[in-house]
C-alpha cells in the first residue's frame, strides 16, 4: 500500500515580512485609547453592534467588533489593533500585486537572484506604503479606509489573475464574480468603492470586450454584487434591537434610504475659484506621500507597465481621474473640509506603491545592464540590492515617525473624562462638534463612565430618531411636535435648554459656548465646561478645585502627534485657563489668577500676549 504524497509547502518569508514589519511598526505607534474625529463614535457603534453615521459602515463595524474579544487592553485599544491589522493586510497586498506583475521578469541567468530581486521589490513597495503619512495616520486608530484598500487590492489582484488566464486561453468568469461580490461587500466599508468601478470596467473590457455581450455572465456578476451588498441588511436588523448607538434608526425602508444616501448632510457647495480647485486637486499628492524620488520611481514603473500591461496603467489613471472628478468636481469640497477628502485616496496610494515597486525593479534592471555580474551572484550583491530597495522606505519611516507616534496620545480620552469630572450628579451637557461629543459617547457607552448624565449632541436635535433615542430628556419634548429642521439646531438647543434648566443641572461644552449666542442664559465656567444659569439666578463663586483633578497627559508637555482636533483640544485647555485667570483676577484672587495664566502660557505659548494684557489690566506679576 503506497502512502499519499503531499506537496511540500513553501513559506514565502518576504510575504510574511510584508505583513509583520508594518504591523510591528503600527503596534509601536498605536493610540492607546479613543482619539478625536469619528473614533469615539465608531468604537461605540462597534462595541454595541449598532450603526455609525451615514451610511452606517456595517462591514467595518462587524470587522472591528471581532477584535473587541481580544483578551488584552481596553476596548478602544483592541479596535485600534483591528485597524493596524487591516493596514498591514493592505501592505501585504502591495507585495502580492507587485510580485505578481514582476514574477516572469528575468534579470540574469541566476534564477535564485531573479526570485529574490522581485520579492525584495515587492517587500520594499509594501514597507514604503506602510510608512506613507496618510496610511500611517489611518493605521494608529480606528479607520475604515485601510480595510477598503485591502479589499480593493484583492479585486485588482483577482482581475489580473483573470486577465492572465484569459491570455493563456482559459475562460475563468468566476474571478469576475468574486470581484463583483467583493465590490458589493466593500460598499459596507466605504462608499468611495464606487469610484473604482470605471477602472475595473476598463480593465475587463480592454481585456475581453465580449464580456458585455454575455447575458448570463452579466446576470451572475450582478447577482454576486447584490449578494455582497446584502450585508447592509445588518442596519435594519440591528436597528430593531435598539442598540446603544443607532444612527439613523434604519428600521423602515424610508429611514434606511435616508441613512444610506446620506440625506442627513445637507450642504451648499462653495463658490469655486482657482485657488479652491487647485487645493482640491492637490488633495491627491503622490510626492507628499512617497517623496519626489518615490514619485519618479512610480512614473518609471508606469512607463514600464505601459509596455507590459497597459490595461493596468489605464485602470490606474482612470481611477485617479474619477476620484478627482467626483471629489473635486462634483462635490466641490470646501477648503476647510479638503483634509477629510484626503482620506479617500488610500486605495489609489496602494496602487501607486505597486508602481513604485515596479520602478525599483526596473532601476535594478538598468543597473545590472551597466554592470558585469557573474552567472552566480554572491552575498554582497544581495546586500547591495536590499540596501538599494529599502533605503527609501527607511528614510520615509524616519521622517514620518515622530508625527505619527500616538502611543502616548491620551488627549481625547482625558478631554472627555475631564469634562465628565466637571459635571454634578444627574446633569445634562449639550455638545457641539463631533470631536467634542464622540469621545464622551465612548467613555459613557463603552467604559460605562458617568451613566447618570445625559450628553445630547446639539446638531442632532433636528432629527426625530435622535430625540427618540434619549427618552429621559425628550420623551415629552416640544421638539417632537415641530419640524426642527425648519428652525435649525440653535433654536432646537434653546427649546431643549428651556425645558430642562429648572429640572436638572444644564451644562454646555466649550464649542457650544462659542458657537451659539445664548442671550437668555449666562454661562458660568466650571473647568473646561460651562453651567448655564438664568439671568436672575446667583452665579456663585467659581470652583477651581476641579482643575486639580484633571488628567493633562500630552497637554503640559509637547505632543508628538498633533492633528487638527487634538490641537483644538489643547487650545481649549489654554483658553479655559486664561478665562479662569481673568475671572479670578477680576474678583481680586490674584495669586490663583497668576497660576492660571502661567498654565495657559505653558500649554500654548501663543497665549502669552493675552495673558500679559490681563496682567497689565489687573496689576499682576508673573
Amino acid at each position: 500500500m503506497s502512502l499519499p504524497v503531499f506537496k511540500k509547502i513553501r513559506i514565502d518569508i518576504f510575504l510574511i515580512l510584508s505583513f509583520v514589519l508594518p504591523f510591528a511598526l503600527y503596534m509601536v505607534t498605536l493610540a492607546p485609547s479613543v482619539t478625536f474625529f469619528d473614533s469615539g463614535e465608531f468604537m461605540t457603534a462597534a462595541a454595541s453592534l449598532g450603526s455609525a453615521h451615514s451610511p452606517g459602515y456595517p462591514l467595518f463595524l462587524m470587522y472591528v467588533k471581532s477584535f473587541t474579544w481580544l483578551p488584552f487592553g481596553n476596548i478602544a485599544f483592541r479596535i485600534n489593533v483591528a485597524t493596524a491589522v487591516s493596514s498591514s493586510l493592505a501592505c501585504m497586498m502591495v507585495y502580492v500585486l507587485t510580485t505578481s506583475i514582476l514574477k516572469k521578469e528575468v534579470l540574469i541567468e541566476d534564477d535564485r537572484f531573479n526570485q529574490v530581486a522581485f520579492k525584495l521589490a515587492g517587500l520594499a513597495a509594501a514597507v514604503l506604503f506602510s510608512v506613507t503619512p496618510r496610511l500611517w495616520l489611518q493605521s494608529n486608530h480606528d479607520k475604515p479606509y485601510p480595510l477598503l484598500a485591502f479589499i480593493t487590492a484583492i479585486i485588482f489582484y483577482l482581475l489580473l489573475k483573470w486577465q492572465e488566464q484569459y491570455r493563456e486561453g482559459n475562460e475563468r468568469p468566476s474571478y469576475v464574480y468574486v470581484c463583483t461580490f467583493l465590490a458589493g461587500l466593500a460598499m459596507a466599508v466605504h462608499q468611495t468603492i464606487v469610484l473604482l468601478l470605471p477602472a475595473w470596467f476598463m480593465l475587463i473590457v480592454l481585456t475581453d470586450w465580449r464580456m458585455l455581450t454575455r447575458v448570463k455572465e452579466l446576470i451572475l456578476a450582478t447577482a454576486f454584487a447584490l449578494l455582497g451588498f446584502s450585508v447592509h441588511l445588518y442596519l435594519p436588523l440591528r436597528a430593531l434591537s435598539n442598540p446603544l448607538l443607532n444612527w439613523g434608526d434604519a428600521k423602515t425602508l424610508n429611514q434606511f434610504m435616508w441613512h444610506f444616501l446620506r440625506r442627513g448632510y445637507p450642504s451648499e457647495p462653495p463658490v469655486r475659484d482657482g485657488a479652491l480647485l487647485w487645493a482640491q486637486i492637490r488633495a491627491f499628492n503622490v510626492p507628499r506621500e512617497f517623496t519626489w524620488l518615490g514619485a519618479a520611481l512610480a512614473l518609471l514603473g508606469l512607463l514600464y507597465l505601459w509596455r507590459s500591461n497597459r490595461t493596468f496603467v489605464i485602470a490606474y489613471f482612470v481611477s485617479v481621474a474619477v476620484f478627482l472628478s467626483v471629489i473635486a468636481g462634483y462635490f466641490n469640497t470646501p477648503m476647510e473640509m479638503i483634509f477629510l477628502t484626503e482620506e479617500f485616496f488610500t486605495p489609489l496610494y496602494l496602487l501607486t506603491a505597486v508602481t513604485v515597486g515596479v520602478g525599483l525593479f526596473r532601476l535594478l534592471a538598468y543597473a545590472i545592464r551597466t554592470a558585469s555580474l557573474p552567472e552566480r551572484v554572491g552575498a554582497p550583491v544581495y546586500g547591495i540590492v536590499a540596501v538599494l530597495f529599502l533605503t527609501l522606505p527607511t528614510a520615509l519611516c524616519a521622517v514620518n515617525f515622530y508625527e505619527n507616534d500616538q502611543h502616548k496620545n491620551y488627549i481625547a480620552f482625558d478631554y472627555a473624562s475631564n469634562s465628565l469630572r466637571s459635571l454634578p450628579q444627574n446633569a445634562i451637557m449639550f455638545t457641539w462638534g463631533d470631536s467634542g461629543a464622540f469621545p464622551l459617547w465612548y467613555l459613557q457607552g463603552v467604559e460605562r463612565m458617568r451613566e447618570d448624565v445625559d450628553l445630547p449632541h446639539t446638531p442632532h436635535l433636528v432629527f426625530r430618531w435622535y430625540l427618540d433615542s434619549m427618552p429621559r430628556i425628550f420623551k415629552n419634548s416640544n421638539l417632537k411636535k415641530i419640524d426642527a429642521n425648519t428652525f435649525g439646531p440653535e433654536t432646537a438647543l434653546l427649546i431643549a435648554v428651556s425645558e430642562n434648566i429648572g429640572v436638572r443641572p444644564v451644562y454646555i461644552d466649550f464649542s457650544t459656548r462659542y458657537s451659539i449666542e445664548l442671550k437668555q442664559y449666562l454661562p458660568v465656567q466650571q473647568g473646561i465646561v460651562y453651567r448655564l444659569r438664568k439671568m436672575n439666578e446667583p452665579s456663585g463663586m467659581p470652583d477651581i478645585s476641579m482643575w486639580d483633578n484633571y488628567n493633562n497627559r500630552g497637554i503640559m508637555e509637547k505632543q508628538s502627534f498633533l492633528d487638527l482636533d487634538t490641537g483644538k483640544a489643547i487650545l481649549i485647555y489654554a483658553n479655559s485657563y486664561l478665562e479662569a485667570g481673568e475671572f479670578l483676577a477680576g474678583i481680586n484672587r490674584k495669586r490663583e489668577a497668576v497660576i492660571m495664566l502661567r498654565k495657559a502660557e505653558q500649554i500654548s505659548p501663543e497665549m502669552r500676549g493675552y495673558a500679559d494684557q490681563i496682567r497689565m489690566r489687573y496689576g499682576l506679576g508673573r
